[in-house]
């Protein structure tokens, strides 16, 4: 090969990665902004893992649905337990889905291999007649769910190899924290140290460090509340509280040990139409819309959104 020729090859393979790897660094950017769930589905909560899926519970019968981020293209993945059974919060470990089951006091665990129930649990607090099991996070060694009408989270603890317990444990909640009439604590994350939990009290707008033990502290956001809080999501020290009803992403600022929070910005669009709770994938924020302000009918149409992240 002459020199001539061996510079053009060269030429050419340079030309050739210098404009492949601006469409590799940015092809999430290309994936769609929207994605249609089906009529009638009422979302609540979004789950997304290590791969590009986003998992979805229905308010109705409990359905989950699962979209491809890259395609926008979607089927149901785990049939629910019926009318009476939604599926709200949702998180995902290497290999099973964890639902709260809102208004049944239930949860489940669900494969993500097959979509099959690997098992579910009751969740309803003794002595109490309504349940609202609304969310969960998942931490080294357990799952925990909020109640939003009764005092408690609930633990289902994790053994080796993340097996799952005979039974969940009730954690009653003490300390700063006060239930109220309307929806108390929804939202759950763990604290940036890692040492607790950070909880939202929706109805009053206030965010609480909790204990393992059950002990809360509330965290002081100075003169700022993020009333209508629904979903959280840590990175770092921020925490970002989804105000649903308010159709924004609050920022908020955390110190080492979550006890203090800074709201620094406030973030919505066009697009949010009550979003409940929130997942991050590629560089977004996915929310679903559960469209609260809509009556629901078999035809309403429904979408989750992505968004950058502020």
């Amino acid at each position: 090969m002459s020199r001539r020729t061996l510079a053009i090859v060269i030429s050419t393979v340079l030309a050739v990665l210098a404009g492949a790897a601006p469409a590799a660094a940015h092809s999430s950017q290309r994936w769609p902004s929207e994605l249609a769930l089906p009529a009638g589905f009422q979302p609540e909560g979004i789950a997304i893992g290590n791969k590009p899926y986003a998992y979805f519970g229905s308010r109705v019968d409990g359905d989950i649905y699962r979209v491809s981020l890259r395609t926008g293209k979607g089927s149901v993945f785990s049939e629910g337990p019926g009318a009476g059974n939604p599926s709200l919060g949702l998180k995902v470990d290497d290999h099973r889905l964890f639902v709260a089951g809102g208004t049944a006091g239930s949860a489940r665990v669900v494969d993500l291999r097959s979509g099959k129930v690997l098992k579910s649990y009751s969740l309803k607090a003794p002595g109490t007649s309504t349940w609202f099991i609304n969310d969960v996070v998942l931490t080294r060694d357990a799952a925990w769910f909020t109640d939003s009408a009764n005092p408690v989270l609930w633990k289902l603890p994790l053994g080796k190899k993340g097996s799952l317990p005979a039974e969940a444990v009730a954690v009653p909640l003490s300390g700063d924290i006060e239930y109220a009439a309307g929806n108390n604590a929804n939202g759950i994350s763990r604290t940036p140290d890692g040492r607790g939990l950070i909880i939202v009290q929706s109805n009053l707008g206030k965010l609480f460090r909790v204990g393992y033990d059950g002990a809360s502290k509330e965290i002081s956001l100075g003169s700022e509340t993020v009333v209508n809080g629904d979903g959280l999501w840590l990175r770092g020290r921020t925490l970002y509280v989804v105000q649903n009803r308010l159709n924004v992403i609050a920022k908020v600022e955390l110190d080492r040990r979550a006890t203090e929070g800074t709201v620094v910005s406030r973030t919505g669009s066009p697009s949010f139409d009550v979003p409940t709770t929130i997942a991050e994938f590629g560089k977004r924020f996915y929310l679903p819309n559960a469209r609260f302000t809509t009556t629901p009918t078999p035809t309403t149409t429904y979408n989750a959104v992505a968004v950058p992240i502020p």
